[in-house]
């Protein structure tokens, strides 16, 4: 049996690994794909206190691997389920079952789609939903992004120094992002603004040629772009524990800032987490406080 058991391996999931093991609790890690969560596919973090201009690669890999050189245990599997069993938690994957004193639920949050007939088969053909994994691939070529938020921002900046021009398609008439990032895309030559407007039809068969976009007054207009970037904010991956946990009808897991869930024992941290802010910052602080907050409880229990 473990300590604690934490499902997800992105900043919160490796910050409470790192604060369980060097309080030598047994620490088993589980990560559906690979570690790092969102923030490894960020070019540059500026906002990360003493750690100026350092990727999210970089960032994601330091942590990771100071997590391994305390002998963590991480296992490349998906948690499928949760249990709250009467002297013992449980953490149920497609291949095999743990028993653990102790769950941290660090899962993160995944994509949202624009919910179009053919988003998907254009996936990897025009699609995509990470700028640095893919926009070398657009190098020189029309391209668009949609979203008003800080990733969509910071997406359109760095496609607008690789591409021919980037159209920025955003439903309202002002962005969300950090006036700092919007600044900085106002001064691009090569962005084209599209406010108070929506994606609604992507044009294409075995690769994006166009899209249709649409305005609050209906009407419509066609850009031919060979990509098109959507960063429309993301869904928390919570649905595997939400008969047991109680969430919010978006998804996301009601805990305070002890990171306490409805069920003693099992905590939740990071972007999975109902909160205000979601920033690196406050991923690897709800990593660290449900750490501490495990070990209270494991010692608790112990008595």
């Amino acid at each position: 049996m473990y300590d604690i058991i934490v499902i997800g391996a992105g900043p919160a999931g490796l910050t409470a690994a790192l604060y369980a093991r060097r309080a030598m609790k047994s620490v088993l890690v589980l990560e559906a794909l690979t570690y790092g969560g969102q923030i490894i596919n960020t070019r540059e973090i500026e906002n990360y206190p003493a750690a100026p201009h350092i990727s999210g690669f970089d960032f994601s890999t330091n942590l990771y691997n100071q997590v391994k050189e305390l002998e963590c245990e991480i296992k490349f599997e998906k948690a499928i389920d949760i249990k709250d069993l009467k002297d013992k938690k449980q953490v149920i994957t497609k291949d095999n079952v743990y028993d653990t004193k102790t769950i941290i639920i660090a899962t993160g949050n995944e994509n949202r789609k624009l919910g179009l007939s053919n988003e998907d088969e254009l996936l990897g053909h025009g699609i995509s939903y990470c700028a640095t994994c893919d926009g070398t691939f657009f190098k020189g070529k029309d391209v668009a992004v949609v979203g008003g938020g800080n990733t969509a921002v910071e997406d359109a900046l760095y496609l607008s120094e690789i591409c021919k021009t980037v159209s920025i398609i955003h439903r309202r008439d002002e962005f969300r992002a950090e006036k700092k990032l919007v600044n900085k895309l106002k001064q691009k030559k090569n962005i084209k603004f599209f406010y108070n407007s929506k994606v609604t039809k992507l044009n294409g068969k075995n690769k994006l040629d166009s899209i249709e976009i649409t305005s609050n007054d209906e009407e419509k207009n066609t850009i031919e772009v060979s990509a098109l970037f959507i960063a429309i904010g993301r869904i928390p991956e919570t649905e595997n524990f939400k008969k047991l946990i109680n969430a919010k009808d978006n998804g996301y897991i009601i805990a305070e800032e002890d990171c306490h869930t409805n069920i003693d024992g099992i905590f939740v941290a990071g972007d999975a987490r109902e909160k205000d802010l979601r920033q690196l910052v406050t991923a690897t602080s709800d990593g660290a406080v449900s750490a501490i907050e495990a070990i209270k409880y494991i010692s608790k229990i112990s008595k």
